[in-house]
């Protein structure tokens, strides 16, 4: 069972590389709810272009979706207008989806995952839903934290923009 390190801080969400998990702690005391994801195909690494997972202490900057149905597609944080169908992920096979949800996390480590070559936020490092075809518990991503569209769509309704994001 994940630990929470002590915080006075809830909700907060630890992501673990190691074990392709997001905790949510949602209240001191409780058991975390944990959610399956895939993080970098890559895997660990902070740099520009990388297409690895910043690890450090991150916060939610910027909340994009909330109003949109399960599986709306998103192109630069804005709805398309689409839906994803199987027909529609057919025609374009290659792409990286960005779907539901997106919770924009910003690093609050300078030299590590913020500022510079290794800033986060400047990354566009998301945690984001994905095609549910996608398997989880096992990294793929190009570098954001994905999750199935159901449960980012849960995680959504449970943080806010300032919440505790430790990448480990």
């Amino acid at each position: 069972m994940p630990q929470n390190p002590a915080r006075d801080v809830y909700p907060t969400i630890d992501i673990s590389l190691a074990n392709q998990a997001l905790s949510l702690w949602t209240h001191p005391g409780a058991q975390p709810v944990i959610y399956p994801v895939s993080t970098a195909l890559n895997g660990a690494g902070e740099r520009n272009g990388s297409g690895c997972t910043p690890r450090g202490n991150h916060y939610i900057r910027a909340m994009v979706g909330g109003d949109q149905p399960l599986n709306t597609v998103f192109v630069g944080r804005r709805p398309t207008g689409e839906i994803l169908t199987p027909e529609l992920a057919a025609r374009y096979p290659e792409r990286d989806w960005i779907l539901t949800r997106i919770l924009w996390l910003c690093g609050c480590e300078p030299g590590r995952n913020r500022l510079g070559q290794v800033d986060s936020f400047r990354r566009f490092i998301y945690i984001h839903g994905t095609p549910d075809t996608e398997p989880m518990g096992i990294p793929q991503s190009h570098g954001c934290i994905r999750m199935r569209n159901d449960q980012v769509a849960e995680l959504f309704r449970q943080v806010r923009p300032g919440t505790p994001v430790s990448i480990t």
